[in-house]
């Protein structure tokens, strides 16, 4: 029978995260994915200052300073036709040395936090592993049931199980755990345009006659977030890629200068976008957290750092209890404890993003022509100076920073 003490489920941000800082304080840990590697287009790409703090105090910093990757310091909206911008939120206001957010590819910091891994004697990457049950005896759970890439099933026991697997995840299906679904009004489509040296630089959001798109700067493109109404991407799709074209032409008319726009409709992704949160985020046995314990709408794109942060308090709580023998349920319990109020605050600041600003903007009652036009509260915000330094500060933290476990740190 195999066994490990800590099974996690799921090797994103959060699984990889949670993985590395348990191995380094000792604890034997097992991270089953079910993909061959980490090359996913259009996952979330921002690495917040949180996260890069985090790194940095694991001795990573220079590693991942070394990845390709654009630095934003800024988001901002223009506010007129004449190049004029308000800014939403400037991180070079917060008091740390890492000032900005990182875009890079989700596969490169994965491949770097699998790579650190295998350096611990206590990590464990399976890749080509889904997780496909939990065994549960005693009504308790006591590990998983697995599948391999070649069609070979087995069971992984473990001391306790952690769901880091996303939305999507198994532990959704466990009824004792409920979960708290919230109407969101919008998806998202995600596709690449180039992106030239005149071009804006950094984040920069633009709402405009019942449209909301955001362009993050990736160097030689932009990384694109066209928001559409709740259900109608199906009905877009009908039309020739070229319509779609035409249309972010009519938003965006510098892009009509000759650049090569969107190929073919399979170019652009889309995200259906959920917005819900675990009433229980643990049963005996089991803790979930990140995407499986809370989905975040991508408003803000904050949902990496929640996740990351779930894991390093989650590896706080729970290193030693694990590495003791020691586990008990106040421990698991005391991660929700922690986690919880941050994701209930997030989850209602994007609820009031959600009602105020999206769903007005796709029914064209919002456009920023210019500063006069803007909401009020995007109004005080150019105005009053101490309330600038609100939106960067929960993009960066979300409201709690977490620390990693002291033996995890070089």
């Amino acid at each position: 029978m195999e066994r490990t003490t800590c099974c996690v489920i799921g090797g994103g941000p959060a699984g990889m995260v949670l993985g590395l800082l348990l191995a380094r304080s000792g604890v034997e840990v097992t991270v089953l994915e079910k993909h061959a590697d980490f090359l996913r287009d259009f996952r979330g790409d921002t690495v917040h200052p949180s996260t890069l703090a985090l790194l940095d105090d694991l001795g990573l910093g220079e590693r991942f300073d070394a990845l390709p990757q654009r630095r934003l310091d800024r988001m901002r909206i223009p506010v007129g036709e004449d190049g004029e911008f308000a800014t939403l939120a400037d991180f070079r206001t917060l008091p740390v040395e890492r000032d900005y957010i990182a875009m890079v590819p989700q596969w490169d910091f994965l491949d770097l936090l699998a790579d650190e891994g295998s350096r611990e004697p206590l990590f464990s990457l399976r890749r080509e592993t889904e997780a496909t049950g939990f065994v549960r005896e005693g009504g308790r759970v006591r590990g998983v049931r697995y599948r391999t890439a070649d069609g070979t099933a087995g069971e992984l026991r473990a001391t306790l199980v952690v769901a880091c697997d996303g939305r999507d995840s198994i532990a959704r299906e466990l009824p004792e755990l409920g979960v708290h679904d919230f109407a969101t009004p919008m998806d998202v489509r995600w596709f690449k345009v180039p992106r030239r040296d005149s071009d804006p630089a950094g984040g920069v959001g633009l709402i405009h006659r019942g449209s909301f798109t955001v362009m993050l700067d990736r160097g030689d493109y932009f990384q694109m977030a066209s928001i559409i109404p709740k259900g109608t991407d199906r009905e877009g799709r009908s039309e020739p890629v070229e319509a779609f074209n035409r249309t972010l032409v009519e938003r965006l008319p510098w892009l009509g200068d000759g650049r090569d726009l969107v190929q073919d409709w399979a170019d652009v992704k889309v995200l259906h976008v959920t917005l819900d949160r675990m009433r229980r985020w643990h049963v005996p046995g089991l803790l979930c957290i990140g995407d499986a314990a809370h989905a975040m709408s991508p408003v803000g794109g904050i949902g990496i750092n929640l996740a990351v942060q779930d894991a390093v308090a989650a590896a706080r709580h729970l290193a030693a209890p694990l590495r003791d023998g020691r586990l008990r349920r106040r421990h698991v319990v005391a991660v929700q404890r922690r986690r919880r109020p941050t994701t209930v605050l997030i989850q209602r600041l994007q609820r009031l993003l959600h009602r105020r600003v999206v769903a007005p903007a796709l029914r064209g009652e919002i456009e920023f022509s210019d500063r006069a036009a803007l909401p009020l509260p995007l109004r005080l915000l150019q105005r009053v100076p101490w309330l600038r330094r609100i939106p960067p500060y929960v993009l960066a933290f979300g409201a709690l920073r977490e620390r990693p476990p002291e033996q995890a740190r070089r």
